[in-house]
């Protein structure tokens, strides 16, 4: 009896310490979880020469090793002071924004004083669990000031649009809410770093359901960040369509047992042109086989876009490929290069960066991009001007690779007579057509005629005295209050970009 006694006095012991040693270790990790204060200015596209309101944001980070900090990128974006705080403590510490990768919506920070990280320990990164496997989310919601802490359900893994900068990439789903100021905070499952939460899914009749960035995106932005400079995660190139007809397949030569992405187009000067053309079938990549669907089987019944395996790989790495091209089944290897901002005439959204402008004769001219059309607010999908949004949808090429418009104008005798002209996207100047934002600054610059002849793709002009414009620059600025009549850098990147 007394030896079953001291057993059971024993075994309550050993819970005791055991339970213990693991509220230890939870205190320890919950150290680790960081508040991040963030005072955002970000630039005015209506106004490029200024910056909206300044705001005070909140987020959530971790430490991980080398005294860095890991968040989301939209916790930082266009940060122009960040403090971070540790659990339990009421001093700030300033931090900096060491590495950003936006379009994995990630950052690494590091904070300027060393004592920030006495009693922290750094959290491991580890592996994705498997579905239906309980992961824990550590973060300030809501910008409450104690750590909250959820749990969830890893339901799904696959490719998702991140809302940040509408990127394409793989994210975990789990089923617990991402509230503002969860951003950024760790999913954690045994003590490790399992995601990173960043965006909660808002449509009708979806309840708390929130999404993370798994370790295979964070790992990436890790190595891409060991030598500080950002190349992010490589291009193909090529742009495919699911083969889920039988015709289709039979058109495209492809036997009854074969499955593939058909390549519709493939961009000029992607990775891809020199081994892929439109017509071929892309049937493995990186080993993976690629489905009618256009996804690979990424882990033992789970699939997800054939995009993955491309996202494993590095600028300049050699990725293995194997297609059909009228039948013949061939292999080759394409040599990935960095992703261009964007292959649409309309440029995705940037970040921590002023916007570019130009103005002639009270004349505000900017390339269109996401920034620009983002303005017209939340509803920007119905408010922004019908050709802003068509134009989303049509690829740049050698000969065109982005779109200049004249935002407004700014009344002043030189343009009397087109004073309520704004929104308007330019096709030449000149007769001359227009290929870009750079390319147009430089031939409004360097017009010589007496005057400038500007015409949209229907023919309409706007006709501005060179002259004129000249000598009234100095009155127009003075009158409107804008400090320069071109971004900053403008005429120097044109210089660079012409090797003078």
């Amino acid at each position: 009896m007394m030896k079953r006694i001291f057993a059971l006095v024993a075994l309550s012991l050993l819970v005791m310490q055991t339970a213990n040693a693991d509220s230890r270790e939870h205190e320890q990790l919950k150290r680790s979880i960081i508040k991040i204060y963030t005072t955002a200015a970000a630039p005015d596209y209506f106004n490029p020469w200024a910056l909206l309101n300044a705001k005070q944001l909140s987020g959530s980070g971790a430490v991980i090793d080398d005294q860095r900090i890991l968040t989301n990128a939209h916790v930082v974006a266009n940060g122009s002071f960040i403090q971070v705080q540790r659990h339990g403590d009421a001093q700030k510490f300033r931090a900096r924004v060491e590495f950003v990768s936006h379009e994995a919506d990630l950052a690494l920070l590091s904070v300027e004083d060393a004592d920030f990280f006495e009693d922290t320990r750094p959290l491991d990164l580890g592996e994705l669990p498997d579905l239906q496997e309980e992961v824990t989310v550590y973060g300030y919601p809501i910008g409450g000031k104690s750590l909250s802490i959820t749990r969830g359900v890893l339901s799904r893994i696959e490719h998702q649009y991140y809302a940040h900068a509408e990127s394409y990439l793989m994210a975990g789903q789990i089923d617990a809410a991402i509230n503002p100021g969860n951003s950024g905070g760790p999913v954690i499952s045994d003590g490790r770093i399992v995601g990173v939460a960043m965006q909660t899914n808002n449509s009708q009749g979806a309840e708390n359901l929130g999404y993370f960035v798994p370790p295979s995106v964070i790992r990436h932005v890790l190595k891409d960040a060991e030598d500080g400079a950002h190349d992010g995660f490589p291009e193909l190139g090529a742009v495919t369509q699911s083969m889920e007809s039988p015709s289709l397949k039979q058109a495209a030569g492809l036997a009854e047992d074969q499955e593939g992405a058909l390549i519709v187009k493939v961009f000029h000067d992607a990775p891809a042109a020199s081994v892929l053309q439109p017509g071929d079938v892309l049937l493995e990549v990186d080993g993976y086989p690629v489905a009618a669907d256009r996804t690979v089987e990424w882990r033992e019944n789970q699939r997800t876009n054939y995009h993955y395996a491309v996202d494993q790989y590095h600028v300049g790495d050699r990725l293995p490929v194997r297609f059909s091209r009228e039948g013949e089944v061939r292999t080759a290897e394409v040599t990935l290069g960095s992703a261009p901002t964007s292959r649409s005439l309309v440029v995705g959204e940037q970040f921590d960066q002023r916007p570019r402008y130009y103005i002639y004769g009270g004349v505000v001219f900017v390339p269109l991009n996401m920034n620009l059309i983002k303005r017209w607010g939340n509803n920007w999908h119905s408010k922004a001007p019908i050709d802003y949004l068509h134009a989303r949808n049509r690829w740049g090429d050698a000969g065109r690779s982005e779109l200049v418009v004249a935002l407004k104008v700014l009344p002043a005798g030189v343009n009397l007579g087109y004073h309520d002209w704004k929104n308007w996207i330019i096709d030449s100047v000149n007769g001359q057509p227009v290929k870009d934002f750079n390319e147009f600054a430089q031939q409004m610059e360097s017009n010589e005629k007496p005057y400038v002849d500007l015409r949209d793709d229907s023919g309409y002009r706007m006709v501005l005295n060179a002259a004129a414009a000249r000598t009234q620059e100095p009155m127009i600025l003075q009158t409107y209050h804008i400090p320069h009549r071109h971004s900053p850098g403008l005429f120097s990147t044109l210089a660079q970009d012409s090797g003078e």
